[in-house]
């Protein structure tokens, strides 16, 4: 029986966009700087000032797109190591999430883990958060920094820093070329 959240029901977003701000942030972790540089996240305020609600939102799917693929990839990576995607992924961004506290208040790791458990069990990330009404402003910064930790461990896992932004780039020339 279908659900609701069915992946199949979900708008994909703004892919492109949302590859820019994750893949940015990456490259700020891979460079060994703790923090964003004022270019690039003044770069990143200016892009998303500019969007209207629309383009917002194209932005927010995109990422929860994202955060689906993500988990995909990690619960095919588990079954063919006979493990729990849920088991051995959740926990441990929780408790990344949980170290990280101007972040991830504890209010919203709550909602970020619902949405890699919704992920993982092969629902829409987006359309499952939907069902408890619009996003919120304490839910942006979380939603993105999720989307990168879930990137960094499927890079650090390939052992390849551009592996995620590269699983992303190629499913959209996919796309494309149907």
């Amino acid at each position: 029986m279908s659900s609701p959240c069915d992946p199949e029901y979900a708008p994909v977003g703004d892919v492109g966009a949302a590859l820019m701000v994750i893949d940015s942030q990456l490259k700020a972790i891979y460079d060994g700087r703790t923090e964003r540089d004022l270019e690039q996240r003044q770069m990143v305020d200016q892009f998303t000032a500019s969007m209207d609600r629309a383009g917002f939102d194209a932005l927010l799917d995109g990422a929860c797109t994202f955060i689906y693929m993500y988990m995909r990839w990690l619960r095919l990576a588990c079954e063919d190591h006979d493990e729990d995607v849920i088991e051995y992924v959740v926990p441990s961004l929780v408790a990344t999430m949980r170290m990280m506290p101007r972040t991830f208040r504890p209010e919203v790791i709550p909602t970020m883990t619902g949405l890699l458990i919704a992920a993982a069990t092969g629902l829409s990330p987006n359309l499952w958060r939907a069902q408890y009404g619009d996003w919120t402003r304490a839910e942006m910064t979380p939603l993105e920094a999720t989307a990168v930790l879930l990137a960094e461990r499927i890079n650090r896992i390939t052992q390849d820093n551009d592996f995620a932004a590269r699983m992303i780039t190629d499913a959209l020339s996919r796309a494309d070329q149907d």
